[in-house]
């Protein structure tokens, strides 16, 4: 059993795939993730290193015990706990994330932005100025021709 696809379906779906925002959208992906790698190795050698001075370097390790006894650790524990360090360490990377993704992509890139905004804006002030120049002077010279013709200098 062979069915012949719609080709308008299989065109779409090609269009779909080959627009810049599907391809814009699968690069930030893949950068996201090794830029993930990045950010998880900045917290757990530099970061929690640093709370390790005033604490332990394994932030997972902070938790508190909300119905006890809490003894044990990882399957074996018993009571109830909330790993508040677990939440703790990924805020950190996250935020770490973002001051990052923002630094140095997002605030770059909008300044780059406006002064293209700028020269684009300064470019149709100039080329607006010529355009009005270039009408005054033909005006002037529309001018010019009839008030040579109403003095009776036609050639007609």
């Amino acid at each position: 059993m062979s069915e012949k696809k719609d080709p308008g379906v299989w065109q779409g779906f090609k269009a779909f795939l080959m627009r810049g925002n599907v391809v814009d959208l699968a690069v930030a992906v893949v950068i996201g993730a090794a830029f993930t790698n990045i950010v998880n190795s900045v917290v757990k050698g530099i970061i929690n290193p640093l709370v390790g001075t005033i604490g332990t370097k394994n932030l997972d390790s902070y938790s508190s015990c909300i119905k006890g006894p809490c003894t044990g650790t990882g399957d074996s524990a018993t009571g109830v706990r909330i790993l508040w360090g677990s939440v703790l360490g990924a805020t950190l990377t996250f935020v770490i994330t973002a001051a990052v993704v923002y630094f140095l992509m997002v605030l770059p890139m909008a300044k780059y932005l406006a002064r293209l905004e700028a020269r684009r804006k300064a470019k149709e002030g100039a080329q607006e100025v010529m355009e009005v120049s270039e009408l005054e002077v033909l005006k002037e010279i529309r001018d010019a021709l009839v008030a040579q013709r109403g003095s009776g200098h036609s050639e007609r």
